[in-house]
Parts: structure tokens; sequence; C-alpha cells
């Protein structure tokens, strides 16, 4: 990369301010107060996924007392929180603390290249305001963007769209000027958010229908959880926080755990609790049936029994099949069947894309990330000086970003206090077995994960997707465990492709 001018030199640089990057940049500042960092931002406003999505009823798919940082209690009755309120939890904490000020919006992040000789990434991010190229360097690179698309969802080619003669709108991109009051509405899916959707626009429109291929597993929580507003009453506000957290945390693992081991146990207990919520003779065989066991894929959380309610009440209803074809009224299914709609949203789903779409080179040499293997869920083999923060599939998002976060905080202090200038996971142990990085069956997982780095067969390599075995992994194990390679203050540091060229010449 070309260097016109003087290139600003950070300590750390942070990609994202969305949940994660804002829980970076706290750890940064308490853990690292000396260091230097800045967050990158590719849109004009912060909270990711929290900013970018505005479609009705749109909220957390998991409780708030583990989405909610470690550091900042979550004060809210909801335990259930929705989405706006999620937002200015977010823009809260980064304002409390400064980190608003780190953040600098409208870069995009496009590309990074680390440079041996010089120990340190330079990283290119195209303002998304202007059209100027930004060229920032850094000496470690933390990843907070996520895997999702953002300027795409994913849509499965439908025939016939170009007949309908109402809308079509991808709830990723929905707009205030959708509009569904009084409608005949068709929501396209099963998932986290097709279930949310659904009460939210049956609230107004004529009739909502889901229509779904196959069904998911729906769970009913409280949107308010009683035993955490008795410990805010009984307990100081950190410490109740914590345990309401901890409870929490346990009852995630009981689950996971339970639908692994005994899954015929867990299915027969979610179907029993969605019998319980529907009309008597509602035929849950078909609506409510999946074919995969527990946990295969990420479970729907609904609150208060929502979704359920807007069916029993008839303002909603489900239909399983397939679409044939869109129509000029709507749309004609496989079965036979017609469903009349003026507005159809496909909730069909997210695209995948790791570290934001960004190019990675290391020494002239673009990095294939299928090629690599993750190391501690959070660094890639061959990658120096460079974590991303991603969150566990069968808990909250934030639970293992707070670690990761802390635990890149740990090797930075490490690295100081050792004067070591780089840190590069290698697996020098050929018994290690490559496998996929996440072993869901999503349909989102599938169409992408070839493209992730792979997970190994065991620790450190492997992902415990457990967050009590986290802990004792990022903090409290040794940093220096043989496979996190560490270089500088005598060590010799790698050999870089064009360190060998002067050598040979």
């Amino acid at each position: 990369m070309e260097r016109d001018q003087p290139v600003e030199h950070l300590d750390v640089i942070v990609v994202g301010a969305g949940l994660s990057g804002i829980g970076a940049g706290y750890h940064l500042q308490r853990e690292c107060p000396r260091k230097s960092y800045a967050i990158l931002e590719a849109r004009d406003s912060l909270g990711g996924t929290w900013d970018l999505f505005r479609y009705p009823g749109i909220r957390s798919d998991s409780d708030m007392y583990t989405l909610g940082y470690s550091f900042k209690p979550w004060s809210s009755d909801k335990s259930i929180a929705d989405g706006p309120d999620i937002l200015e939890y977010v823009r809260e904490t980064a304002v409390e603390n400064g980190i608003d000020e780190k953040i600098r919006f409208n870069h995009r992040v496009v590309g990074a290249e680390w440079s041996t000789d010089e120990q340190r990434w330079t990283v290119s991010a195209e303002r998304t305001d202007t059209p100027e190229t930004v060229q920032l360097t850094c000496s470690f690179l933390l990843m907070c963007s996520g895997y999702y698309r953002y300027d795409e969802g994913y849509t499965p080619e439908f025939e016939g769209t170009e007949r309908f003669g109402g809308r079509i709108v991808h709830p990723q991109f929905w707009t205030d000027d959708v509009e569904y009051e009084g409608k005949r509405v068709i929501v396209v899916g099963s998932g986290a958010t097709a279930v949310t959707l659904v009460p939210a626009l049956a609230a107004r429109a004529e009739h909502v229908t889901m229509l779904q291929r196959s069904p998911s597993y729906i769970v009913s929580l409280p949107a308010e959880d009683p035993l955490a507003r008795l410990a805010r009453r009984a307990l100081p506000k950190m410490l109740a926080y914590h345990a309401i957290r901890w409870k929490n945390v346990l009852l995630m693992m009981l689950s996971f755990q339970l639908s692994r081991r005994r899954p015929r146990f867990m299915k027969a207990v979610i179907r029993k609790g969605v019998e319980r919520r529907l009309p008597p003779g509602y035929d849950v065989d078909t609506h409510f049936n999946p074919p995969y066991n527990p946990w295969d894929q990420r479970m729907c959380l609904v609150p208060d029994a929502d979704l359920f309610e807007a069916l029993g009440t008839g303002r909603a209803s489900i239909v399983t099949d397939r679409i044939k074809t869109f129509t000029e009224s709507g749309l004609e299914l496989e079965s036979g069947a017609e469903l009349e709609a003026d507005l159809i949203v496909t909730a069909t789903g997210l695209n995948m894309l790791l570290l934001g779409g960004m190019t990675v080179w290391v020494d002239g040499e673009q990095i294939d990330f299928a090629n690599t293997m993750t190391y501690k869920g959070m660094m890639a083999t061959g990658v120096p000086n460079a974590a991303f923060a991603l969150g566990y599939t069968n808990a909250s998002w934030t639970l293992k970003c707070d670690l990761t976060c802390e635990y890149v905080c740990r090797v930075l202090n490490h690295m100081d206090a050792h004067g070591y200038t780089e840190c590069v996971p290698e697996n020098r142990d050929p018994s290690v077995s490559p496998q996929p990085m996440i072993d869901f069956s999503s349909g989102y997982i599938q169409r992408s994960i070839h493209k992730f780095p792979k997970q190994g067969s065991r620790a450190p390599w492997r992902l415990h997707q457990n967050y009590a075995l986290d802990i004792f992994s990022l903090r409290r194990s040794p940093i220096e465990d043989g496979a996190l390679q560490f270089y500088g203050n005598g060590t010799p540091l790698p050999a870089s492709p064009e360190t060998e060229i002067r050598a040979a010449a």
C-alpha cells in the first residue's frame, strides 16, 4: 500500500461500533488505559444491528441480563427488550464512558495488511460520506463487525415476484413507509424475525399469515423476570445483576445440554409448552413439530406467549407449505392452495459475511480464512496481532464478546510486560483435525460456513459454546500455552517473504 502522507498510528483499531465494539472500547479503556485506540464504523451512527433493523416488534432473542454488558447492569423491568431500548442502552454505555468520542463514523474498513518487518497493520477504510480512502496503522486489530452482511439480506429465488401487485419487503430493509394497517400480510419464514414480526403486525393488520416451509422450536418466557425484580429489591445493584445473569446463564446451559443429551425429553417439554398456550385441537404436529432436535438450530423466544396469543385470537395463522409461485394477488403453494396478500414480508434470513467483507493480507499474501483454524474462537492461525469478537450460537452474544475483549487486553498487557511485539496462533499438532466452526444446521449457517475458519478437535482450537468453560479458558488459563506464539524481545521474528527475498539477494 502506497503512503503519500504521514499515516496516523494507533495501538489498537476496533472495527465496528455495535454492541461488541462499544464493549471493546470499555475494556480497552479500563484494562489498557495507556493504549490509544479508535473505533471505525461504516455507518453514521453507533448501535450496529440495533440501529440498522427497524421492523415492527424488533427485540432481543435472549434476555437482557445476559445480552447486556457484564460491567453495566440492565435496569429495565423488561427482560426481553425492544430494539429501541437496547439501542439506547448501547448509546448510554458509549456516552457514559466517553467511548463515543473514539468512534470515527462513515469509515468502512475494506482491507488490512500486516507487515512483519514493520510489526504493524495498515488499515484501509473507504469514507461512506466522501469519495476518499483513509489509511491508518495499528499494532493490534480487533474486529467487532459480527458475521452478518449489512447491505443485503437473504431471499431465495421465488418464481413470479414481478407479477405480484402488492409490496415485497425484506425485514432488514424495513422503512417507515411500509403500510400494513388493515392489510392482508404474509410473513414468509419461521425463524426469530418471523415470530417477532407476526404478533407485532397482527396488532394492526387485517390478518397475518406466517408461511413456513418447516417449523421451528418456539419457547415462551415472561417479558419481565419476577426473580429479577425481587433480586433488585433485596440486593445491591451490581450484585443483583450478576445473580440474575448467572441464573439465566445456568438455565441456558441446562437447556442446551439437555437438548443434546436428552433430545426426546426436551422435545416433549417444548411441545407441552406450545400446547398449553394454543387453543384445544390446534394442529401442533403440522405447525410446531420441527424435523430436527432442539438446539440443532437456534430456538426462537417469544415474550409472554405473544405469538400464540395472536394465533389463538385468529388475528394470525400459520401455513406450513412451500411456495410454488407469486401471483398477482398473493402466493400459490405447492399443495395447490392460494394465499391472498397486500404485503409480503420475506423473513427468509440473513447472509453471513466474515469480518464485514474486508480483505486481509499478511506480508503480501491474502489470507483465505477457510484455510485457517480458530484459536479460542477469537483468533486465526497465521494472522498476527488480530482478533475477532463473535458471540455464542446457543446463548447471548455479549457473553462471549465480553470474554474475548478481556482476553485481548490480557494479551496486550502480557506483550507489554515481556517486550513482545507480535503474537500469532500456530497449530503445531498434526493430530488436531479441522471441523466446521459452527455445527448448526440452520440454512444461513450452511450456506456460508465453508468460507469461515475451521475449529479444531480439541482445546484451544475447539469452540466450547460454553460460558463457564470459556471463563476458565479466557480469564484464568496461562497466556503462553504453546499455541499462541510470541515474538520480539530477543525472540527472532518470523521471516516475511520480503525479508527472505532481501536475505537471498
